[in-house]
C-alpha cells in the first residue's frame, strides 16, 4: 500500500514556496524551482506534496518515457517505430535524484542481467522517469560537479543522450527541475543557479499561532494519515481543478505592453543580466493570472512574482550589503510606487 502522502493544501504558511510550486505546474517552460532556507520549514514536504494534487497526463501506453501522444516530434525512437499507439493516463512523475548518485543510474546504462546472455538492452535511468516531469535535487548545493554539469546538458537540449559499451541510445527528457537546499552548507554553481526559473527564501514561522497550527497538522497527520488526507480531500480536489482550468487559460493571457514596460524598467533598475529575467517575469506573471482566474497580466502580478523570479539573478554589489529579497523590494516600490 502507497505511503499517504501530507496534502498540499494543509501545509500552513510558506506562500511563497506554495505558489512557486503551483506556477512551476501550470507552466513548465518557467525553468524551475530553487528553494533554500531552514532545516524543517517544509521544503521536501511540500515538493512531495505537489506531486499528489497534479492532474493526471496522458502518455503513450508502455513507452519506458511516457512520450506525449499528441507530441510526436518529441517521441522516442520506440514510440516512432510503434507508430500511433494506445495512451493511457497516469501520474505526473517526481522523482528524488539522490546525492550519491552514479553516472549510470542518472542516465542510464546496459542491463547487465540481460548483456551476461549476449542482449545488449539500455535500462533507463532517473531522467527517463522524470521526463514530463519533476526532478527533485535535496541539497542541491552539494551534488557533486560532474552530475552538475550533465544536468546543464540535459536541461538545454531537452534530450539525454548515452553512449558506452556499444550502445547509442538518445530518449527525451523534458523535466521541472526543483532543488532545496541550506545555504549555510555551501553555494550554487552560477552555472546552475541561473538555471533555475524561480528562487524562494523560506524561513522558520516566526509567528506562534502558526507554529502551534504546523505541529497540530504534522501530529494529526502522523496520528492518522488516511483520515487526515481525507479531511482535506475537498480543498485538494479543488486546487486539482484549479491547475487543469489555469493551463486551459494560460494561452489566452494578454500581456499589455505596459506590463511588458515595467518588467524591462524593473529588471533595468536591478542590473539583471540579459533578458533571461524579463522573460520569466512575464511567462510567471502570466501563469499566477491564469491560477486567480484573470484574463490580462498587471501590475498585482509582476509585484507578487518579482522577488521569486528576479531574487537570485542579482549581481553582488559590495555597496549594498542588503539580502536579495530587500533589494528587489526596493527596486519594486520605485518602479510601481509603494
Amino acid at each position: 500500500m502507497a505511503r499517504a502522502t501530507f496534502p498540499f493544501s494543509a501545509i500552513v504558511g510558506q506562500d511563497e514556496m506554495k505558489v512557486a510550486m503551483l506556477v512551476a505546474a501550470v507552466d513548465q517552460s518557467i525553468g524551475g524551482v530553487l528553494v533554500f532556507g531552514d532545516r524543517g520549514t517544509g521544503k521536501s514536504t511540500t515538493v512531495r506534496a505537489l506531486a499528489a494534487v497534479l492532474p493526471m497526463m496522458k502518455a503513450m501506453d508502455g513507452c519506458r518515457y511516457h512520450c506525449d501522444p499528441t507530441a510526436f516530434d518529441d517521441w522516442c525512437a520506440d514510440c516512432r517505430a510503434a507508430g500511433k499507439g494506445k495512451s493511457v493516463a497516469t501520474p505526473v512523475p517526481v522523482v528524488d535524484l539522490p546525492l550519491g548518485a552514479t553516472e549510470d543510474r542518472v542516465v542510464g546504462a546496459l542491463d547487465l542481467e540481460r548483456a551476461l546472455a549476449g542482449e545488449k538492452v539500455f535500462e533507463p535511468g532517473l531522467l527517463a522517469r522524470a521526463n514530463r516531469g519533476f526532478l527533485y535535487i535535496d541539497e542541491v548545493n552539494l551534488l557533486e560537479d560532474h552530475l552538475v554539469d550533465l544536468l546543464l546538458d540535459v536541461a538545454a537540449s531537452g534530450e539525454n543522450v548515452v553512449e558506452r559499451e556499444g550502445l547509442s541510445v538518445r530518449h527525451p527528457a523534458r523535466f521541472v527541475l526543483i532543488g532545496s537546499g541550506n545555504p549555510e552548507e555551501g553555494e550554487l554553481r552560477p552555472q546552475l543557479l541561473d538555471r533555475f526559473g524561480l528562487s524562494v527564501e523560506v524561513r522558520t514561522p516566526g509567528d506562534i499561532a502558526a507554529r502551534i497550527e504546523v505541529v497540530r497538522r504534522r501530529d494529526a497527520f502522523e496520528r492518522n494519515p488516511e483520515a487526515f488526507s481525507e479531511t482535506w480531500k475537498k480543498p485538494q480536489d479543488k486546487l486539482r481543478r484549479r491547475i487543469v482550468a489555469a493551463r486551459s487559460l494560460l494561452p489566452s493571457i494578454d500581456v499589455p505592453d505596459a506590463a511588458l514596460e515595467r518588467a524591462a524598467r524593473l529588471c533595468m533598475t536591478l542590473g539583471t543580466d540579459g533578458l533571461r529575467g524579463e522573460l520569466t517575469l512575464i511567462r510567471t506573471a502570466r501563469a499566477v493570472a491564469a491560477l486567480d482566474g484573470n484574463d490580462t497580466v498587471g501590475d498585482a502580478h509582476l509585484r507578487r512574482v518579482a522577488p521569486l523570479v528576479l531574487g537570485h539573478r542579482l549581481r553582488r554589489n559590495p555597496m549594498d550589503e542588503a539580502i536579495a529579497s530587500t533589494r528587489v523590494c526596493r527596486a519594486v516600490e520605485e518602479v510601481f510606487g509603494p
